[in-house]
């Protein structure tokens, strides 16, 4: 009996060892000897190849190579010679004219250069433009198949959120919104819970389930600073209303770090030489893009949760109806057709998809209600606010002496206002609305009058490297 059993087993080795010499198990030196020069691809090339060897299929190595090569996660690209032409929806006119002309070209010059990218096939800048980073704020480009993660910025799915109450008593929805909302660095003493739709579809995706401690931190909360809560009281139909404006925090932040790493790392394989790192895509088309694109529609549906959450809050202090409500986002990255629409600053007013989209000015300014018009010029988008007039810096510097804005319930968090929030650093919201309606992006149907806002205000408290840092930036302006 032994000795059958070691005759099958010997037999069953050699029948192993024919097939393993029947089976041709490619190796890259298989591609080099073809005449392909070895690149990230010849990994993916060969492995493919020898999985169908596996699965006993006839293999043709060249043909592999050549469609593996050119997958978007491989393919090489070049940029552009010239720019392509986008729209340009913004004047220099107002007082300060030069300063104005100087902020007009400098964003001019950041989309020339973005212009350039492979990736790109549409652009246009907003009434509210102004330089900041890879992509000026107010800033809009069309990409095909890609996602670049700088052009949405750390604080993905900035966005506006508005609730109308039954109810004319603007001072006791501030009060009330000053004891219920969060502002700062920090999360709440204790978490306000999220919807289990939430929880479980960031447990589903590899990109934001990581981060479950984030979104559950901050979750009803706002941030710091342009982040607001505005009570005013419509045009329309007097009654009161509350718009919020803040983003993701640091789930969003975090994610956003992610997308960079992972943009990076196609970067090795697929960009233009020299390219700027902070233009660097994801390809739609492979695992990573396709899970990067859910995971910035959960950190949307999170965000848009957020503000939703904070004006319930207001509703069950004061035991209110609501009559109204819409949010709308930027920050973010569109998709229509195949085509991914980057909004740095920008709202999309895809008359098709968003009923009425919110923009605001200043402080002491109405946020206006506005129905987009998906015009050609704007891309299909409209300006997210007035936009800033300068950077922080150079208003402190500017105007070391702000004055509050009369006849307007300004109150901070911290209990600190930050100077810089006031509305002299902001564009004037005349001339934003004018330029609005000269390139006709959008249709003014309602405004909120202001009654009062709260803001996150200075950190009366600010670490050791933050105020080293501001050091260095009032020394290096008084050179």
């Amino acid at each position: 009996m032994l000795t059958k059993l070691l005759f099958l087993y010997i037999l069953n080795l050699l029948e192993d060892n024919a097939k393993e010499r029947k089976m041709k198990m490619y190796e890259v030196r298989d591609l080099i000897q073809a005449g392909y020069t070895f690149d990230q691809w010849c990994l993916e090339a060969v492995n493919q190849a020898n999985d169908l060897v596996s699965e006993g299929k006839q293999v043709d190595l060249v043909e592999i190579a050549e469609r593996v090569k050119n997958l978007p996660q491989f393919r090489p690209h070049e940029m552009r010679e010239e720019p392509l032409p986008f729209h340009v929806n913004l004047d220099a006119e107002g007082e300060d004219v030069e300063f104005l002309e100087r902020n007009k070209e400098a964003v001019v010059e950041t989309m020339n250069k973005l212009m350039r990218l492979p990736t790109l096939e549409k652009g246009a800048l907003m009434p509210d433009a102004c330089p900041a980073g890879t992509i000026c704020v107010g800033g809009v480009v069309a990409a095909r198949n890609a996602i670049h993660p700088a052009f949405h910025s750390a604080d993905i799915c900035c966005s506006m959120a508005l609730t109308e109450y039954d109810f004319d008593e603007p001072k006791r929805v501030l009060d009330a919104a000053m004891e219920v909302t969060h502002f700062g660095p920090t999360g709440r003493a204790v978490a306000e819970p999220m919807p289990q739709y939430l929880i479980d579809a960031i447990e589903g995706n590899r990109y934001t389930k990581p981060l479950m401690q984030h979104a559950k931190r901050d979750f009803a909360t706002q941030g710091d600073g342009n982040h607001f809560l505005f009570v005013g009281r419509s045009a329309n139909t007097g009654k009161v209303n509350v718009v919020t404006h803040h983003g993701s925090r640091s789930f969003g932040a975090r994610l956003f770090k992610k997308g960079m790493q992972i943009a990076e790392k196609f970067a090795k394989n697929i960009a233009p030489k020299g390219m700027d790192k902070g233009y660097a895509w994801i390809p739609f088309e492979t695992d990573e893009g396709r899970d990067y694109w859910e995971a910035l529609q959960i950190i949307r549906l999170w965000t848009m949760e957020n503000h939703y959450r904070i004006h319930d809050m207001i509703q069950e202090k004061l035991g209110l109806d609501v009559l109204d409500r819409f949010w709308n986002e930027h920050n973010f990255v569109f998709k229509r057709g195949d085509l991914f629409y980057h909004a740095k600053g920008a709202t999309p007013g895809w008359t098709d998809t968003y009923e009425r989209t919110l923009v605001p000015m200043n402080m002491s300014e109405s946020v206006l209600v506005t129905r987009g018009t998906d015009v050609e010029n704007g891309i299909g988008f409209l300006p997210h606010g007035a936009g800033r007039n300068m950077s922080r810096s150079e208003f402190n510097r500017r105007f070391p002496n702000p004055t509050l804005p009369e006849g307007i319930d300004v109150r901070s968090f911290s209990g600190v206002v930050d100077a810089s929030e006031l509305p002299e650093a902001y564009k004037n919201a005349d001339e934003v609305k004018a330029q609005i309606k000269k390139y006709g992006l959008a249709e003014v149907v309602d405004e909120i009058l202001p009654y009062g806002s709260i803001m996150a205000g200075e950190n009366p408290n600010p670490p050791a490297w933050l105020l080293a840092k501001q050091a260095k930036k009032k020394a290096k302006n008084k050179e």
